[in-house]
């Protein structure tokens, strides 16, 4: 019998790595085709993608040196310097220019930025300035900003005084929000609606719609009454007093009283009191007693 030779096996593996060899340029020249017609297909250049690919990487390298840099606390450092620089250069806060104070006292604005004087201009939080500002009663707004070289602008927009409010210890002056501005003396309150009754604070807003039901009688109100946290008392300049019902039926009736008040001039006339509490009907009190007539809403006398 004959013998087979055997091929030796380092020529066996020689043969199949030179045929993975191919098989992979094959594999790669395959898809180096395909790749070269997808970007073929695109509306760029060769250049223009080398330019892209070229900016990607500056952008991540820039990406990662930024992150780098802000664990190790660089930025703040450089803000640091950069404040200390604008400093030296005379960019610090060395006047507090304040504008819009009427009422208030304009010094409660200074006393609220006193720690920004000398203050590098970089380093003056404008927001929190401007929080600060905001817890003034007095002020419904205000705008910060810097005006270089060395100058805090603060612009202040004021509440407006509406009314006085009666509260157990003493009066204040309040906002038509109901919010309160500032203690007022009784000298001081003379002339302004005075707002009084428990839990009258909450309803300041309500009584002025209220009253714009007839702003013809706005004027002549000297106070409001809030009874039993449901309905107004009102009292005139005269010392006359209106009782008025509760809820939606308060601004129906108090038009009614104007009503009648042209037709009958109640307002500075005989009655005292005028009860309008009743739907349809006014029950006058004058200062002996029933007066000798009553009113219904119609104005005729029952």
């Amino acid at each position: 019998m004959a013998k087979v030779k055997r091929k030796p096996t380092g020529v066996r593996r020689s043969a199949a790595a030179h045929n993975r060899s191919q098989k992979a340029r094959a594999a790669k020249r395959h898809t180096s085709g395909l790749l070269d017609r997808a970007m073929a297909a695109l509306p760029f250049t060769e250049e223009q993608w080398h330019r892209f690919f070229l900016v990607a990487i500056i952008a991540a390298g820039a990406a990662i040196a930024w992150t780098i840099a802000s664990f190790a606390g660089v930025p703040e450092i450089a803000r640091t310097e950069l404040a200390k620089s604008a400093s030296r250069s005379g960019f610090e806060v060395s006047r507090v220019r304040v504008s819009g104070v009427e009422r208030m006292n304009e010094q409660l604005v200074y006393e609220r930025v006193l720690g920004e004087q000398d203050r590098p201009m970089p380093l003056v939080d404008l927001p929190a300035i401007r929080e600060r500002l905001l817890d003034l009663p007095w002020v419904a707004d205000a705008r910060v900003s810097r005006q270089l070289p060395d100058t805090l602008k603060i612009d202040i927009v004021e509440r407006v005084p509406h009314a006085v409010l009666r509260k157990p210890d003493r009066l204040m002056l309040i906002d038509p929000f109901g919010n309160e501005l500032e203690p007022i003396s009784p000298k001081q309150a003379e002339g302004k609606l005075l707002i009084e009754g428990p839990g009258a604070a909450r309803q300041v807003q309500e009584l002025g719609r209220l009253l714009d039901a007839a702003p013809a009688l706005k004027p002549q109100i000297a106070s409001a009454e809030w009874v039993g946290n449901r309905r107004w008392n009102l009292t005139f300049k005269t010392g006359q007093l209106l009782a008025l019902p509760e809820g939606d039926l308060g601004a129906p009736a108090l038009v009614k009283f104007a009503q009648l008040d042209g037709m009958h001039r109640l307002i500075g006339g005989k009655p005292v009191a005028i009860d309008m509490r009743v739907p349809d009907r006014a029950y006058l009190r004058c200062a002996e007693g029933p007066c000798p007539k009553q009113m219904a809403l119609n104005g005729r006398a029952n």
